[in-house]
């Protein structure tokens, strides 16, 4: 990101670090003009302190989304112009990484690995990375399907396990941990996708949900869809236009190289609803056999929020203690995403309803939000009497989105902190 942003400078782009996007600017009739930023020196009470600074608008004849998986403005988008109306519901997926320098005699620079499974069970998607790059670096991460069912299962203990494995381990051992984040994934594909312009603007990325899961190819789709929306955003500037749907857009993708690479590999994640083994059976198929050319389109209808069954039905799974040479707790990693925020503001994490949390979330599903968490933002604590009450650590907080995603009430609403604060990830 810091390459790409250097490049679109020297082209004259001007880019504003620190100033999160917290507002969507309507026109009266609906149409996007622009968005504004958030205001600063809002103190935890909600008013303004002493160094108070209001946000500013930032008005364009069209605005161009791409905020990432489960935009914060994207989303309020989508449910505005329903964007996703006859689409099937997105889902989405949480990708966990680290950064580590290791020993010269395990590192051979330009090695790819990929693995599939353990240590998840068959019925959940998920799988690993590893990417042996320059100056004895190694990028590992875990992948985890948020459609899992089981709320007692953590994507990060998971993480940390699969680095246990005895064909894994040995590559690790004598290293050290330079940098550690997560963020979500947008995985539906081709069924998924919102509609992508709205009168004033388009979706593009995976704010929209370009990427392609079972290629692994994300950053493809991302700079293809934004080529595309430019190209639509240029020609009707020429025009004189402004504040209309830029129609030509999804046309061009209709008819782009991107659009038949993700209608090839659309049946994918339906496939793999069925199981690991399974689903690599079938979707084996369809792509050998078939060619991705199969006369028929899989749907799923179940967004993954709504997959959790409750805890008593679900067996409990007993994670190891981290050993702190291989695996380690949350804590020790948020501090090594370099995460930080100001103390002193509202909690960008909020909740609809207060009181869901330990009525419904911890009675009925044992408070996943502890586990499915990757940062420890979410706890459980006791209170007088022995009640429990949900405390929010915000200052952890990685920017995933997970809570966002997979909250099986869908209470938690994730909104922009302060401008500038969240973590910094070093070569990440």
């Amino acid at each position: 990101m810091r390459w790409l942003a250097r490049e679109a400078e020297a082209l004259g782009v001007e880019v504003f670090p620190g100033f999160a996007a917290a507002e969507v600017l309507h026109a009266e009739d609906g149409r996007v003009l622009g968005v504004a930023t958030g205001d600063q020196g809002i103190g935890k009470d909600g008013v303004a302190g002493p160094n108070y600074q209001r946000g500013v608008e930032l008005r364009g004849k069209y605005t161009i989304f791409a905020e990432g998986a489960r935009g914060h403005l994207g989303r309020r988008l989508i449910e505005r112009f329903r964007l996703d109306e006859g689409r099937d519901p997105q889902t989405y997926a949480l990708g966990i990484k680290e950064l580590w320098e290791v020993p010269e005699a395990v590192h051979e620079e330009g090695i790819v690995q990929h693995t599939a499974g353990w240590p998840l069970d068959r019925h959940t998607y998920g799988g690993s990375f590893l990417y042996h790059a320059a100056d004895r670096q190694v990028a590992v991460g875990f992948v985890v399907g948020l459609g899992y069912a089981n709320p007692w299962l953590s994507p990060f203990e998971e993480f940390q396990r699969f680095k246990t494995h005895p064909a894994i381990r040995p590559l690790f051992e004598g290293g050290k941990r330079i940098s550690y984040g997560a963020r979500l994934i947008t995985a539906g594909g081709l069924q998924s996708l919102p509609r992508l312009v709205f009168p004033g603007g388009a979706l593009v990325g995976c704010e929209a949900g370009f990427l392609n899961a079972a290629r692994i190819k994300g950053t493809h789709g991302a700079l293809v869809s934004g080529c595309l929306a430019a190209e639509a955003a240029f020609a009707a500037l020429a025009e004189g236009r402004s504040g209309d749907e830029l129609s030509a857009y999804p046309e061009a993708f209709a008819r782009s190289w991107l659009h038949e690479d993700l209608h090839r590999t659309r049946n994918f994640k339906p496939f793999m609803d069925r199981g690991l083994v399974a689903g690599s059976v079938l979707f084996g198929i369809d792509q050998v056999v078939l060619r991705g050319r199969a006369p028929w389109t899989l749907h799923r209808n179940t967004p993954d929020y709504a997959k959790l069954r409750p805890a008593a039905e679900c067996p409990r799974i007993e994670y190891p203690r981290p050993d702190n040479v291989v695996s380690f707790d949350r804590l020790t990693s948020v501090y090594l995403s370099n995460t930080n925020h100001e103390e002193n503001q509202p909690a960008h994490l909020t909740l609809r309803d207060p009181k869901v949390p330990v009525d419904v979330n911890l009675a009925i599903f044992g408070g996943p939000e502890a586990r499915y968490c990757p940062a420890g933002v979410y706890e459980f604590v006791d209170e007088a009497g022995g009640a429990k009450r949900l405390q929010i650590n915000a200052q952890n907080c990685v920017h995933c989105k997970t809570c966002d995603a997979k909250d099986p009430t869908q209470n938690i609403v994730w909104v922009v902190p302060e401008g500038g604060g969240g973590p910094v990830y070093p070569n990440m």
